[in-house]
């Protein structure tokens, strides 16, 4: 999807966890609204969505999320699976197929198994699940790193430097994303998360 507004989000699975990074611009256009915009949200400790897309969109699609969870919860008295969030987030975005949400979503976390897993959603809901993704308008530039240096089996740590390479390749060349880098660690053991922010180049 190409949206008039700029973001770069990426996602890696590893053996044992998911990493999602995404920048902290939020643009219209060649303008700059923000520097401190946040598209990277943990839904739980097992759980983390990352956006890109319509800032707007992204604060209202993760509200209606978190609400079908608490539903789920206390009319289940389970928590909803990883996969289960996928499908309840498609089913929202494809009803609203008519006035759509200008949004894409990288959802990661720890499947109920205990394995890993990285779902993709566009604007209508569709679903596929990636070992590796990127979304918004720096993906193409991310998916040239990620491609390159994505293997099986890869360690968390390892994931880590790896989404932060393909995030930072894609914000060096696309005038739409930029700022810094915010991301998110899901693994077994637990979840972190961390800002990484980028010096502005000085000329002259």
């Amino acid at each position: 999807m190409s949206f008039p507004f700029g973001a770069t989000a990426v996602g890696v699975r590893a053996k044992d966890g998911v990493v999602l990074v995404t920048d902290r611009r939020m643009s219209y256009g060649s303008f700059v609204m923000s520097r401190n915009a946040k598209k990277v949200y943990k839904v739980n400790d097992k759980v983390a969505a990352a956006f890109a897309g319509l800032y707007g969109d992204i604060g209202g699609l993760f509200r209606m999320l978190q609400a079908e969870i608490k539903y789920h919860e206390l009319t289940t008295k389970t928590p909803l699976t990883l996969m289960g969030m996928a499908k309840r987030l498609s089913t929202i975005l494809y009803s609203y197929r008519y006035y759509p949400f200008y949004v894409e979503i990288l959802l990661g976390g720890i499947e109920k198994d205990g394995s890993p897993g990285l779902y993709v959603l566009d604007s209508l809901g569709s679903i596929t699940e990636e070992p590796y993704a990127a979304i918004g308008s720096g993906a193409t530039i991310a998916l040239g790193t990620l491609e390159n240096e994505y293997r099986d089996n890869m360690s968390v740590e390892d994931a880590e430097k790896l989404a932060v390479k393909s995030a930072r390749s894609a914000i060096g060349r696309d005038a739409m994303s930029g700022d810094g880098m915010d991301v998110v660690v899901i693994s077994r053991a637990g979840s972190n998360e961390k800002t990484i922010w980028l010096k502005l180049v000085e000329t002259g």
